[in-house]
C-alpha cells in the first residue's frame, strides 16, 4: 500500500510542480503574456488525456507482464529525454502566433516524461485494485490531487522565490529519476503480487459493480468538463476584469484542485442537499453582480464572491462526478472520460472562446449552464426542486444577458485573441472639452487621449509634462532624438515627436498596433517619423543591430503580470547595446502591487549604471501619478537641473538580489 500510495504522491507532485517550471522558462520567449499559462494549461490537459487512454488501453488489452514491461521500457526512454530546459530555437520570429510554437515546444521538451507521469494515477490505482481487491482505490485518486495541490503552492512559496530555474529543471530531474524507481518498483511488485496470489495472465480486477452504460459516460464527460470550463472562466474574469493582482490565479486553482480531495477522499463531504441551497444563491449572485453598474465591484467583494462561487460550482460538478464513480473495474475508463472532459472545458475556454467571443462571454454563459445540469441531475427530486433551479435559471439568464449588452454597450471595439481582450470607449459627450477616448485592457488602462481637436495632442495618463519620461526626453535636448518605446499602448509618446525625431515603437499584440493607428491621432498626427516592430521587444532588439537611441523608454510593468523578462540584467545588457553613451533608459515602474524601482537600481548597480527615480503627483489634473526610472551611464544628465531637483531616493530592499533570465521574486517586493 505504502509503496503505491507513495507512486501516486510523487507522480502528481512533480506532475503539477512541472507546469511553472516550463512555463516559467518560456515566457521571455512569448512576451510574459498570461496567454502562455494559459495555453500551457491546455497541453498538459490533453497530454494527461493521453496519458488516461494509454492506461486504459493497456489495463484492458495487455496480460500485466506485458503492460509492465512495456511501462518500464517507457519509463527508461524518458529518462534519456531529461534534464527539461527549452531548445532556444523554439523562440518565436515576431509575428507568427504563439499557440502552436508553444504547444510544439512543450511537446519536444517534457512531452515523454510527462505523459508517463500522467499515466501514473490511474494505472497504480488498478495495479492496487488488482493486489488489493478490498481496498479503498479511490482515496488514493484523493492523495494524487493533494500531493497536485501541495505542488502548486509550494512552487510560488518555497521555490520560485529561492531557487533559479536551471536549479528547479535540476532538481525536478533528480525528483523524475527517483519517480522512475518507485513505478517500476510498484509495477513489478503488482505482478509478483499476482503471480503469489495464482492470478492468471489475463488482466483481472474485482467485478464488483454493474458495467458503466452511455449515460455514465456522457455524464462523466460533462461533469468534468463543466468543472475545468468554470476553473478557467472564473480566473480569467478575477484577473483580467476585477483586479490585477499578483498571484491571484492561484486561488481558482487551489479550490478546483480541493473539491476534488474532497468529494473523493471517502468520507461524504459533499451532499447534494446541503449543496443545492448554496449553489443557486452563489450562481444567482454572481450573475447579479455581472449586470450593469455592479460589473465592476471592490476588490474585497469581488474575489470572495467569485472565490466561493467557484468552490461551491466545482463541489456540485465534483461530488456528483464521484457519486457516479463505477466499481474498480471499470476505474481506468472513468479516468479517461474524467481527463477528456477536462481537456474539453479548457479547449473551451483557453482555445475556442478566444477564437469566437471578442470579450470573455464564457464565464456568463458556465454560470447558466451550471445551473441548467443541476436542473437535470436533480429532476428526480421533488417536484418543487427542478422549478426553483428553472426560476434560478431565469433570475441569472437575465442578469447575464444584460451583462453582455453592457459589455459592447458604447465600445467602439471589443476585439479579443491570445494576448487578451483590448476595449475601446469614449468617455464623455461630443461637446465636452475633457471627453477622452480610452484603451482597456481587462481592468489596465493602457492609455487615453482627449476627443476635442485642440486637445488631442495633448499627453495624457502617465505621460504629462512632468512625468518622469518627459523630464528626460527634455534633458536629452539635441536637435533630433531618436527614441525607442517597449510597448505601444496608444501611442501617446509620440504627442512628444518633432519634424527629424525618429520614434520606434516595439509592440507583441498586433492588435494593440491596429487599434492605435485606427482609434487614435497620436501616432497619425506626431511630427517624428513613427517605426513600429511587432513581436516581443527584447527578441526583437536581440536580433536587430544597434539602434543608437538616445533614450529607450520601458513601459510593461503597469499590470500584475509584468513580462520579467524586460527587468533583468540580461535585459539590461541588450537594452546598452543599442543606447547611445550619453543616452537614458527610462523605466515606468508605476504599480499598485509592487515596488519595481529597487530593482532596477540593483540591476543598475550590477552594470555600474546611475539610476533615479522622478515621482511625479500631478495636482488639479486628470493626468496620473507616476513612478519612473532614469538609467544612464553618464551621471552627468542626471545632475541636470530639470531632473536633479525632482528625484526621490529609491528605498534598497534588504538582502534582495539582482534579477536574472534565471531568477526573480515577486514576493519580495509586493507593497
Amino acid at each position: 500500500m505504502l509503496l503505491y500510495a507513495l507512486t501516486i504522491f510523487t507522480s502528481a507532485f512533480l506532475l503539477f510542480l512541472v507546469q511553472p517550471i516550463v512555463a516559467k522558462q518560456i515566457l521571455p520567449w512569448f512576451g510574459g503574456s498570461a496567454a502562455v499559462w494559459t495555453t500551457c494549461l491546455v497541453f498538459f490537459q490533453f497530454l494527461l488525456l493521453f496519458g488516461y487512454a494509454y492506461s486504459d488501453w493497456t489495463t484492458r488489452k495487455l496480460a500485466p507482464r506485458r503492460q509492465v514491461a512495456l511501462h518500464i521500457v517507457l519509463l527508461a526512454l524518458s529518462v534519456a529525454s531529461l534534464p527539461i530546459i527549452p531548445d532556444a530555437s523554439w523562440k518565436p520570429q515576431g509575428e507568427d502566433d504563439p499557440t502552436w510554437r508553444i504547444l510544439g515546444l512543450l511537446g519536444v521538451t517534457i512531452g515523454l516524461p510527462y505523459f508517463l507521469l500522467s499515466t501514473t494515477g490511474p494505472l497504480v490505482q488498478a495495479w492496487f485494485a488488482r493486489t488489493f481487491p478490498a481496498g479503498t482505490v479511490y482515496r488514493l485518486f484523493a492523495l494524487s490531487n493533494f500531493g497536485s495541490l501541495l505542488a502548486l503552492v509550494a512552487y510560488p512559496f518555497a521555490v520560485e522565490p529561492w531557487i533559479t530555474t536551471l536549479e528547479q529543471s535540476r532538481g525536478w530531474t533528480a525528483g523524475y529519476v527517483a519517480f522512475v524507481a518507485l513505478c517500476a518498483g510498484a509495477a513489478m511488485y503488482s505482478v509478483r503480487a499476482q503471480r503469489a496470489n495464482g492470478g492468471a495472465e489475463a488482466v483481472t480486477v474485482p467485478d464488483d459493480g454493474p458495467p458503466p452504460g452511455p449515460a455514465h459516460y456522457a455524464m462523466w464527460l460533462l461533469l468534468s468538463a463543466m468543472g475545468s470550463f468554470m476553473l478557467l472562466a472564473v480566473t480569467n474574469h478575477i484577473t483580467h476584469d476585477v483586479a490585477s493582482v499578483p498571484f491571484l490565479w492561484i486561488l481558482p486553482l487551489t479550490l478546483y484542485l480541493v473539491t476534488f480531495i474532497l468529494c473523493f477522499e471517502g468520507r461524504g463531504w459533499y451532499q447534494r442537499y446541503i449543496f443545492l441551497g448554496p449553489l443557486l444563491v452563489v450562481v444567482g449572485a454572481m450573475a447579479w453582480a455581472l449586470h450593469a453598474e455592479r460589473g465592476i465591484m471592490d476588490i474585497k467583494e469581488a474575489v470572495p464572491l467569485f472565490s466561493v462561487g467557484l468552490f461551491v460550482c466545482c463541489m456540485f460538478f465534483h461530488g456528483e462526478l464521484a457519486a457516479m464513480k463505477p466499481a474498480p473495474r471499470y476505474l481506468t475508463a472513468f479516468y479517461l472520460m474524467v481527463s477528456l472532459g477536462g481537456a474539453l472545458g479548457g479547449v473551451a475556454v483557453g482555445l475556442v472562446a478566444a477564437k469566437v467571443f471578442n470579450t470573455y462571454y464564457e464565464f456568463g454563459i458556465g454560470l447558466v449552464v451550471t445551473l441548467l445540469i443541476a436542473a437535470f441531475v436533480m429532476r428526480t427530486m421533488h417536484a418543487a426542486v427542478p422549478m426553483l433551479i428553472l426560476a434560478a435559471v431565469g433570475f441569472s439568464g437575465f442578469h447575464v444577458y444584460q451583462y453582455l449588452g453592457m459589455l459592447a454597450k458604447d465600445a467602439r471595439v471589443m476585439t479579443r485573441n491570445f494576448y487578451g481582450t483590448l476595449r475601446v470607449k469614449d468617455i464623455g459627450g461630443e461637446t465636452d472639452q475633457d471627453a477622452t477616448r480610452r484603451l482597456m485592457h481587462g481592468v489596465i488602462m493602457h492609455g487615453e487621449q482627449y476627443l476635442a481637436p485642440d486637445r488631442r495632442s495633448e499627453p495624457t495618463t502617465y505621460y504629462g509634462e512632468t512625468a518622469g519620461v518627459a523630464r528626460a526626453i527634455k534633458a536629452v535636448n539635441l536637435p533630433s532624438v531618436r527614441v525607442g518605446v517597449v510597448g505601444l499602448g496608444t501611442g501617446t509618446l509620440a504627442t512628444y515627436g518633432r519634424d527629424g525625431d525618429v520614434y520606434r515603437f516595439y509592440e507583441i499584440n498586433p492588435q494593440v498596433v491596429e487599434v492605435a493607428r485606427k482609434e487614435f491621432h497620436f501616432l497619425g498626427e506626431s511630427a517624428a517619423k513613427i517605426e513600429t516592430v511587432l513581436g516581443d521587444a527584447r527578441l526583437a532588439m536581440e536580433r536587430e543591430p544597434a539602434q543608437n537611441y538616445d533614450l529607450l523608454v520601458v513601459d510593461a510593468f503597469s499590470s500584475d503580470s509584468i513580462p520579467v523578462h524586460l527587468i533583468t540584467r540580461e535585459a539590461m545588457a541588450v537594452y546598452l547595446k543599442h543606447v547611445k553613451p550619453d543616452g537614458v533608459v527610462a523605466f515606468h515602474v508605476t504599480n499598485r502591487f509592487l515596488r519595481l524601482a529597487p530593482v532596477v537600481k540593483r540591476i543598475a548597480d550590477e552594470h555600474r549604471l546611475h539610476a533615479a527615480l522622478i515621482v511625479d503627483e500631478p495636482e488639479d489634473s486628470d493626468l496620473a501619478k507616476t513612478d519612473w526610472v532614469l538609467v544612464v551611464r553618464n551621471q552627468s544628465l542626471l545632475e541636470r537641473p530639470e531632473i536633479a531637483q525632482f528625484v526621490s531616493a529609491i528605498e534598497d530592499i534588504p538582502g534582495m538580489r539582482v534579477w536574472t533570465d534565471d531568477f526573480n521574486n515577486l514576493f519580495q517586493i509586493l507593497k
